[in-house]
């Protein structure tokens, strides 16, 4: 049973802050944690000037780092802050457990084979899918506005993905691969949000979600990287190359404080306004990516952003109107009891 104390602390004060800080800390982890994925999977570490370096190439590995970290987290903040009574049964978090397993590796792993902007154009266009989802996992129903809204979004942000212009890296073109890689991300985190949304009709708290799903993860990832002998050989490239354990160490902290907030959106408000605020998360971390790394940004990107900022205040102006009706506005976003 996940644990469920009687005393609280002044971590649960902080936790339970305004909206807007939230909101900005949960994108100052995930953008940092953007930019590091592209730095670890991308780059060479070690490199001289008369040698090339070597590259991280082991995703599981970095899969079982950010879980490892989180579940301590989670498990910390349960231990010492007052939870509610859990009643979900233990197994249910195996599923969404495997599919973000999954859905991480096939992140890492397609940036082997894609582009960035590829990767993340990805990510921004999963509105729809999520939704579709939901409609599979949760049984739940859209407004025919949702559905312009997320496409808008969806479009708006790609416009801002590809005017970036070509990788100057050859070895990341697209390729078949990467496709099919991507195309599992989306899958399995349309799946991973929605299982999770269900999840929290047995009136869990967002942590106890978090230490669940990331108790089954570390079991998976610990069991696939043993049985692939793989264990041993990503702790030598964290002793070989210190920049690289740093690196690691950082994007996991960033993963734990970012599913923090995660699994909050999603019991609060649903899997879908969850994905909305993580495109424009994309958008910012394109936005980095482009000071940090050179990538341009064109008119056509910039008339993507406004698209998609349009499409954010119809949102709120089709919500407002509803609410005024007394017509709830959003099924997916009534509040969870946490």
């Amino acid at each position: 049973m996940l644990l469920a104390t009687p005393a609280s602390c002044s971590l649960a004060t902080c936790w339970c802050g305004t909206s807007g800080g939230r909101t900005t800390l949960r994108q100052v982890s995930y953008l940092t944690w953007g930019v590091l994925q592209e730095r670890v999977m991308t780059r060479s570490y070690g490199a001289t000037a008369t040698w090339a370096g070597e590259r991280f190439t082991d995703s599981q590995f970095l899969v079982l780092m950010n879980r490892v970290l989180a579940f301590i987290v989670a498990g910390l903040y349960c231990l010492f802050c007052k939870q509610p009574r859990h009643g979900a049964p233990m197994y249910q978090y195996s599923f969404a457990s495997l599919s973000n397993v999954l859905s991480s590796w096939c992140q890492y792993e397609a940036l082997k084979f894609v582009s960035f902007p590829t990767q993340v154009l990805a990510k921004a266009s999963k509105v729809i899918p999520v939704m579709l989802m939901g409609k599979l996992v949760s049984r739940r129903s859209y407004e025919h506005w949702e559905y312009l809204t997320a496409g808008l979004i969806s479009i708006g942000v790609s416009m801002f993905l590809l005017s970036s212009g070509p990788e100057p890296r050859s070895s990341q073109a697209t390729t078949l691969s990467g496709l099919i890689l991507l195309g599992g991300y989306i899958a399995f985190d349309s799946f991973t949000s929605n299982w999770q949304d269900a999840l929290f009709a047995y009136k869990m708290s967002s942590v106890q979600m978090m230490l669940g799903v990331n108790f089954f993860s570390c079991l998976f990832t610990v069991g696939s990287l043993l049985e692939q002998g793989a264990l041993l050989e990503g702790t030598r490239f964290m002793g070989r190359h210190s920049e690289f354990a740093a690196h690691a160490l950082l994007l996991s902290v960033c993963s734990a404080c970012g599913q923090l907030f995660i699994f909050y959106t999603i019991g609060q408000f649903g899997a879908a306004v969850f994905t909305i605020i993580m495109t424009l998360r994309q958008a910012f971390a394109i936005l980095l990516s482009c000071l940090l790394y050179g990538h341009t940004i064109t008119v056509v990107g910039g008339l993507g952003v406004a698209v998609v900022f349009a499409a954010l205040l119809l949102r709120v102006y089709a919500r407002g109107r509803l609410k005024q009706r007394g017509k709830k506005a959003v099924p997916i976003e009534s509040p969870v009891q946490v």
